[in-house]
């Protein structure tokens, strides 16, 4: 039977019929038995209401076809639905790195239920920066995922003044105040590393990402304390400075093995210098896992893809991305509540390489 709305009839449980007057917000609260406030912290998202009313609530909606009007909805909030995930990183290294790709997918995949539009921003100089700067501060997104944390980067800092809800895949360091998501950095770097030791690998080399980021000093820390544990000396000639590039693999790898020609095993903090590393061994003449067995970081396609298979650690890319985007959905909902910090576990992946 059709209801009557506003004075016009309404199509069953499809809402209003094309030219009606659309359904309001007393409307649903007069159906629903409730009062207005209570359909607009439904509507808006708030914790504060009873599942009986929020249940009721929602009937009463999908009855009249009830349609927020965002407009308004923005007006009255200060919301705007939409997020954006910053990537301080050029062009180039987001199309090619599997990382980020990753982590846009379990944002996406965490915000899909949701109505929040992602925003994706490059930030690739001091303009954009600056650019991005006046963005925020005219509060045109609700909330930012930041991606790729380098020590001196200025933009955690510039959003802890804007107190703009935010979530960052990183930190800056043990004292970082903001919410964060990160792997187990170290501690996977401790067992790829006693995983070579138990192969009865010697001269155990590594090459690090950046070390202006916290994600490389750890897994630099963790190459260190998985030979300290064993009682191996620490060698900075085993060392290489890389920048998580296949380029920046090869390039560390020839510069070990000039180094230390009698290199035995090697742990890159990333697939991607793995897989540079890999292509200098072997124009070398050095047979991987043979003479020289080598061990990435990340468990992304790149490792499953080269010859032989590579042994990785596993870091959880896309659920870390889903975990925080549903941080930051928290902030959001909740102002003025404690910034969360989450260590996702990482494991050792074995493969031919190792």
């Amino acid at each position: 039977m059709a209801r009557m709305v506003g004075g016009q009839a309404g199509g069953p449980a499809g809402g209003a019929a094309r030219g009606a007057a659309r359904p309001t917000l007393e409307e649903v609260a007069a159906l629903a038995g409730v009062g207005r406030g209570t359909v607009s912290r439904v509507v808006n998202g708030s914790p504060r209401v009873s599942e009986k009313a929020k249940e009721a609530v929602l009937a009463a909606i999908a009855e009249l076809g009830y349609v927020p009007n965002r407009a308004a909805r923005t007006l009255v909030t200060s919301r705007t639905d939409s997020i954006a995930l910053v990537v301080p990183e050029a062009e180039t290294r987001l199309f090619s790195e599997p990382y980020f790709s990753d982590i846009i997918s379990g944002v996406s995949a965490e915000l899909a239920e949701t109505e929040m539009q992602l925003l994706l921003i490059l930030v690739r100089n001091r303009r954009e920066r600056e650019r991005l700067a006046a963005y925020l501060t005219a509060q045109r997104v609700d909330g930012v995922l930041l991606v790729s944390v380098h020590r001196d980067d200025p933009l955690p800092a510039l959003l802890e003044s804007l107190e703009i809800p935010s979530v960052l895949a990183g930190r800056r360091g043990d004292a970082e105040p903001l919410g964060y998501v990160i792997a187990d950095n170290a501690g996977g770097a401790r067992m790829a590393v006693r995983h070579l030791l138990r192969r009865g690998c010697d001269a155990i080399a590594t090459i690090t990402g950046p070390l202006d980021m916290e994600g490389a000093r750890a897994r630099l820390g963790g190459y260190r304390q998985a030979l300290e544990e064993a009682g191996r000396p620490y060698r900075e000639d085993l060392v290489g400075l890389g920048d998580f590039t296949e380029e920046g693999g090869r390039l560390a790898m020839r510069e070990l093995l000039e180094r230390s020609p009698g290199l035995d095993a090697v742990f890159c903090a990333s697939d991607l210098m793995a897989a540079g590393a890999m292509q200098v061994l072997r124009a070398a003449g050095r047979w991987v896992p043979q003479d020289v067995a080598v061990i990435g970081f990340d468990d992304s396609v790149v490792a499953r893809h080269t010859e032989p298979p590579m042994t990785s650690v596993r870091q959880p890319i896309e659920e870390m991305g889903r975990t925080m985007a549903r941080l930051l959905l928290e902030e959001i909902g909740s102002p003025g509540r404690a910034h969360r910090q989450v260590v996702l576990a990482t494991e050792l992946v074995v493969r031919d390489s190792a």
